[in-house]
């Protein structure tokens, strides 16, 4: 699909100069560009790549003189990556999955598939399920029984949704994302070495052999709005209490939602976090890759948390934290410098021989 100049310009609120009848079918980064691609130039470190490629057009810094780039057209954004939201969204066709039931999809009768829906190929929709307007469901989808799911939502080849799970509008899942499967929820017969561990801080007592008995999760999982769930996370039905995801969240891929979690509005988890059972998150918090959240603890609004943070105790809202275990990211930076400061300290005041240098400076 084309687009003119003046068309994008409109769609991103931009201010647009030059010739805005050039066609665009594509974005590209500059050196790379095409005469049919707009070219990503969005600040002034990326003015060389121009000359490299072919684009006529370009989305560029604010005072960029776009004539002297050798540029037919400018497009003029006050954010241009909050800009690139709204372009990459135009420019994608997303899947293409027809309209309609595909022949080979087995749909129980009892469901009830919404107008303008689209179930491609070998999707199996069980008993009461409710598939919103607008749906498209990509081959290889399986959907529990008494599922509802609501409008417009995109759910990519080969996810597994449980059964009796809410999810709301506008809802996307990439490929191999699990919802609704059991919780890690075992018991054993007397205390386990486990509980008395955690009472104990580390002492076990004596250790009794015994095996783990499986507590079933009764709950379901409830997920909001415009939620999107990476390639192949997973998010557990809860124990009784159903697991919570709330309107806006950002999930990556390889990201685990425990059982009975609930994580509250508009947050973001990149790839590999996992929150354990029964934490509960609040709004706008987010997550660098491979953080993780122990269970059963309090994570307050607007937390952040930078990559590989481990968060072990409640942490109260808006704070910054990094490490495992978690501290606040300036006192990590501090322990850091600390750490690094140990062994010219022992030289200095321990006698101790200095220790040959690997080409890095204490």
């Amino acid at each position: 699909m084309a687009f003119t100049v003046a068309q994008i310009a409109a769609a991103l609120g931009a201010q647009a100069f030059g010739a805005v009848d050039i066609s665009i079918t594509g974005a590209a980064e500059p050196a790379q560009a095409g005469p049919g691609d707009l070219a990503l130039a969005m600040q002034p470190k990326y003015a060389a790549g121009l000359a490299l490629g072919q684009a006529r057009a370009a989305l560029v810094w604010e005072g960029a003189d776009w004539a002297a780039l050798g540029l037919e057209a400018a497009l003029v954004v006050a954010r241009p990556r909050y800009a690139m939201a709204h372009l990459t969204r135009l420019l994608d066709p997303g899947p293409r999955i027809d309209a309609g039931v595909h022949p080979s999809a087995v749909v129980d009768g009892s469901a009830r598939i919404g107008a303008g829906a689209a179930i491609g190929p070998l999707v199996v929709i069980g008993q009461g399920v409710v598939i919103g307007a607008g749906a498209r469901i990509a081959a290889h989808v399986m959907i529990g029984d008494g599922t509802r799911i609501g409008d417009d939502a995109l759910i990519l080849a080969g996810v597994r949704i449980g059964e009796r799970i809410v999810i709301g509008d506008r809802f996307i899942a990439q490929p191999g994302a699990v919802i609704g499967s059991d919780g890690l929820s075992f018991v054993t017969p007397q205390t386990s070495g486990v509980e008395k561990a955690r009472q104990s801080l580390g002492d076990q007592g004596a250790i009794t052999r015994q095996g783990w008995t499986r507590i079933h999760s009764l709950g379901s999982v409830h997920i909001g709005d415009d939620v999107e769930l990476g390639a192949n996370s997973c998010i557990d039905r809860g124990t009784i209490r159903d697991t919570v995801v709330g309107d806006g969240c950002k999930i990556d891929n390889l990201c685990h939602l425990a059982h009975n979690v609930v994580l509250g509005r508009d947050c973001l988890l990149a790839g590999q976090t996992g929150i354990a059972g029964s934490t509960v998150v609040g709004d706008r918090c987010v997550f660098g890759g491979q953080s993780g959240v122990a269970d059963n603890i309090t994570v307050g609004d607007d937390v952040i948390c930078t990559g590989g943070t481990k968060l072990v105790s409640n942490v109260p809202a808006g704070r910054v934290m990094m490490g495992y275990p978690a501290v606040r990211l300036d006192q990590h930076v501090e322990m850091y410098k600390a750490a690094r400061r140990l062994p010219r300290l022992l030289r200095q005041w321990g006698g101790e021989k200095p220790v040959p240098k690997t080409g890095q400076s204490d």
